[in-house]
């Protein structure tokens, strides 16, 4: 009898170490790698913004509105300089999307309070509220089950 295969899950890169926030550091969680260790998971690196072709380091940006709203085209996501960022973070978030269901990935672990991946909070117009970002949304709207990581060394 085969072994079955273990679940791949999708994770936020900066969060696995590498070096890909806006600042160009991480959020490397050593107690979320114990957590996929510990469940046979594999984790499959993905940084939203930098698949949308944003580089690295890169101005802090903001949604306008809700993420539901910039999915349907009634917000967009501005950085602090007022460069409208909008098409690579709505290029990443179709990327993650893609990712997972070209590799069968049913979930996802994703930064906190990031614009993009963002689970249970983000930031709207300079200030953290609660709902998700960009990427959350569109995986959830999807069916991915997105679980928040804060981040934790």
């Amino acid at each position: 009898m085969t072994e079955p295969e273990p679940e791949r899950v999708l994770v936020s890169a900066c969060l696995l170490g590498r070096d890909c926030t806006y600042k160009a550091g991480n959020n490397r969680d050593s107690i979320l790698l114990q957590r996929l260790r510990e469940e046979g998971a594999v984790a499959v690196p993905f940084c939203p913004e930098e698949h949308g072709g944003l580089g690295t380091p890169r101005p802090p940006a903001d949604l306008t509105a809700s993420a539901a709203d910039v999915l349907a085209g009634r917000g967009r996501i501005v950085t602090d300089g007022g460069v409208d960022v909008t098409a690579e973070f709505l290029a990443g978030a179709e990327g993650a999307l893609a990712l997972c269901r070209r590799e069968g990935l049913r979930r996802a672990f994703l930064k906190e309070r990031s614009p993009s991946c963002g689970c249970a909070a983000t930031h709207v117009n300079g200030e953290v509220v609660p709902g998700p970002g960009v990427t959350a949304q569109l995986l959830g709207d999807a069916g991915i089950e997105c679980e928040g990581v804060e981040g934790r060394q």
